[in-house]
Order: C-alpha cells, then structure tokens, then sequence
C-alpha cells in the first residue's frame, strides 16, 4: 500500500500542487520526480498509472508529481525554469536523498534538459519514457500523419486559453489544442517565439554533449508522435541504457496488462538501483 499527499508549492505570481506517494510501511531510498506528458500544452500530474505507483513505492522509492505551466499561456523558457525550480524545491524542502528525474513524452523532454543544467545536487540519473530532445528536423515543424487521421480540429480550439498561467490540463479540456497542433504543423510555435536557431541553442538538446547524469531511454518503433528516429538519435549521442518495443503507440505503457510494459517497469527499477 501506499499513501498520497498533495502540497502546495507558491511561486511569485501562482501557486502550482505536487503529489507525493510513498509506501505506508517504510521510508523510501531514494525519491521519483515525475513530470507528465501532454505535448507541453496539455496533461496532468496524476497521469501515471497505478501499476507505476505500485510497482515504484514496493521497491522503496518514493515519487513527487509536479504541475508545471503548459503553453500557449507560458512559453518554453518559463516552462524550463519552473521544472528547475521544482527540483531545487524537492532538494532544498523535502529531501535530501537520491533522486531520479522520470518524464514522459514532453515531461521527459524536460527532464533531460534539466538534468544538464547548473543544479545544486545533481540528480542520480534522468529516465525519459517516449522522451525526445528535438534532435531530428522536421518531424515536429509539420504535419502529423497520425493526427491528420483523427477529425479536424480547428484554431478555435485555443479560445479556451487566457492570460493565466495554467498548471494542469486534462484531456477533455485541452486534447483539442495539442491535436490541432500536429495537424497544423503549428505545434512548436504554441510554446515557442523567437528564431529558430536560438530554439536549437536553447530549447533542444542539440547543443548538448553531454547529459549531466546517467540515462534510461525507452521508446516504441511505431511511435505514432515522436519518430523513432529521434530515438535513435538520442540513444546514439548520449550513452544510456535502453528498453525498445514495437508497439503501435505513443505511449505504449498506458497498457499496463501488457508485458511490455511490466518488462519496462522492471528495467527502469534496474535502472534506478544501478545508479543510487
């Protein structure tokens, strides 16, 4: 079993909610810092599914699932520096154990680019689920092929967006906006003004060498929104272990009766043990 509180984290102009699990007969190891996927504009922190829970609490570690601000309301530089300042909450007001950075889809995006930044403790190791780094052109600058096959979503769908700064978005609310993204090809100019090669310089991970710590990569061959192509780009330039299936799916873990996705679990607890 394990327990489930929800904290208020207050920033300058909003307050953003964390949820911590953690088993209910022993202190963890070591602490997950989770960040949800949703294409940055959609998605909340309590995505992840109870076998994750589970599976994650039992072996004796703890997770943290952060809100972070979601666009078009905030843009990438906003978006990065608050993921930032999630992790110099959980270090400086909640523990000082080891901690895993874990994303999925966009939330491991952020990850990996935090885990190279200029942090006061580092963290142990980043684990991306269906993660990407931006590395490969086009894919995200133009149509997408899967989504171009679902109903057509127009441009309306962000009349629903304000001046606020919105920390978490569900999918009967916000869907639409990420959707109308990847068919318009539109998608990366709701989180991202300015020029394009300063988007490489500081909103990928094409600049990057080196990740600041150790990386578990895992991803679908059939990946219906990030290619695999950019899998293997990462997987080529950072040396990190990997876990590769050939769902037809994004994020194929969603299926948690799959054995796939068991395999996966037990590899990322591997993952985490190996590097504590």
């Amino acid at each position: 079993m394990y327990t489930k509180t929800e904290i208020d984290i207050k920033r300058d102009n909003f307050i953003k909610k964390a949820t911590i699990y953690k088993n209910s007969e022993q202190e963890p190891k070591a602490y997950i810092l989770y960040f949800h996927g949703g294409g940055l504009v959609y998605g909340t922190r309590e995505d992840l599914p109870e076998l994750h829970i589970k599976t994650f609490t039992q072996n004796g570690f703890g997770i943290i699932a952060f809100d972070y601000p979601l666009a078009p309301e905030s843009k990438i530089d906003f978006i990065i520096s608050d993921v930032l300042h999630s992790v110099e909450y959980y270090t400086e007001n909640i523990s000082d154990l080891p901690y895993f950075l874990f994303g999925r889809s966009a939330g491991a995006y952020l990850c990996l680019l935090v885990s190279f930044m200029s942090l006061k403790k580092a963290p142990n190791g980043v684990i991306s689920y269906y993660g990407y780094g931006f590395l490969c052109r086009e894919w995200f600058e133009k149509t997408n092929a899967y989504y171009c096959t679902l109903p057509k979503v127009s441009e309306k769908c962000l009349d629903i967006c304000t001046d606020e700064i919105c920390t978490n978005g569900g999918l009967e609310s916000r869907y639409s906006i990420y959707v109308y993204a990847r068919q318009s090809g539109k998608w990366r100019d709701l989180f991202y003004t300015g020029r394009e090669k300063f988007f490489f310089v500081y909103a990928s991970l094409a600049m990057c060498e080196k990740l600041g710590c150790p990386a578990f990569f895992a991803h679908s061959i059939n990946d219906t929104d990030v290619p695999y192509d950019e899998f293997k780009a990462l997987s080529s330039k950072y040396k990190c272990d990997t876990y590769i299936v050939s769902e037809p799916m994004h994020d194929f873990d969603r299926n948690t009766e799959s054995e796939f996705t068991k395999k996966l679990l037990d590899k990322t607890i591997d993952f985490i043990n190996k590097n504590m």
